[in-house]
């Protein structure tokens, strides 16, 4: 944060070379975790917003948008997802979306940063009831490690809601090729996981290079992306599946199956939606090339 003529300002980096600042009208929460700092504000653009080491990760105004589009998709897709595995997401609102499926008959959320929750708990109210449901159960853990100690087999879908792959941090090495070929193991036969993948416009080399890393490892892979106004990005999403890809759906489908499995009180997500998910990235992906590398261990987390 920065402060001038006694007016608090958010400076953030979106890529080495392009920085965004809004304005603030009020700190609610600033504090360390033991992993990471935490600050909920409330901006003037984009309402109150969620930061972690100074970054957005979430926001009033649109924070519908990132996580109906990060859950709903693989979750159509999957004919009958009955146990699904949350990593991260701990601001709730991940495991909110997922509990709207009928089908879903056990959620398993693992995030490593338990105070993390308690605060955004007190202070975020979109997602603080999503804790209460019954099908839930929460870990404090890290999330590779949690992973790799259950056994194959286990999960419909994996969803990765993550922070940024940024190479030695907490994250890092869960975008590599060793760790998707962990998730491919745990999925069922028609299982798919997806990960949020960054900026596509900011940060396109990532965005490919985590596309190419799933596609190394999953039969099928697929990418998409929609525009987030707090992100100030069109922002990538990743899918790997042992079957079904979400294209393979059309508007009608995904409209049945929203109904037949009980989902209300969407904002923004739909058939029509879904499609055009899939036809944006095309086009954009015309505009933002990049280099795209398979990410390993060694890179990311230095083993």
């Amino acid at each position: 944060m920065v402060e001038e003529n006694s007016t608090l300002y958010i400076v953030e980096p979106l890529s080495n070379s392009f920085r965004v600042m809004y304005r603030l009208k009020r700190v609610l929460y600033s504090g360390k975790t033991r992993y990471q700092r935490v600050d909920i504000v409330e901006s003037e653009d984009y309402g109150l917003t969620l930061l972690l080491d100074g970054l957005l990760q979430s926001s009033e105004i649109d924070e519908e948008i990132y996580h109906e589009c990060l859950v709903h998709p693989v979750m159509v897709t999957h004919p009958n997802p009955r146990k699904v595995l949350v990593i991260g997401g701990g601001e709730g609102s991940t495991i909110r979306e997922v509990e709207k499926h009928g089908t879903v008959e056990k959620i398993v959320m693992v995030d490593i940063d338990g105070e993390l929750i308690e605060i955004v708990k007190k202070y975020i109210p979109w997602s603080r009831n999503s804790f209460e449901d019954k099908r839930l159960d929460l870990f404090i853990s890290e999330g590779r490690e949690f992973l790799e100690n259950q056994s194959d087999g286990s999960f419909d879908i994996v969803i990765l809601d993550l922070t940024d792959p940024v190479p030695g941090e907490h994250a890092a090495g869960l975008y590599t090729v060793e760790f998707y070929q962990t998730v491919y193991r745990k999925l069922r036969d028609e299982g798919l996981m997806v990960t949020q993948a960054s900026s596509i416009s900011h940060t396109s080399n990532m965005f490919l290079s985590i596309l190419k890393t799933v596609e190394n490892v999953f039969p099928r892979a697929c990418c998409y992306g929609c525009y987030i106004k707090s992100f100030s990005s069109m922002w990538g999403y990743v899918v790997g599946s042992k079957s079904a890809l979400p294209p393979d759906l059309g508007k009608e489908e995904v409209d049945l199956r929203l109904r037949e499995r009980g989902v209300e009180d969407l904002k923004f997500y739909c058939g029509d939606v879904h499609v055009s998910l899939f036809k944006l990235i095309e086009v954009y992906l015309r505009f933002y090339k990049g280099e795209a590398r398979i990410l390993r261990d060694l890179e990311m987390i230095g083993r």
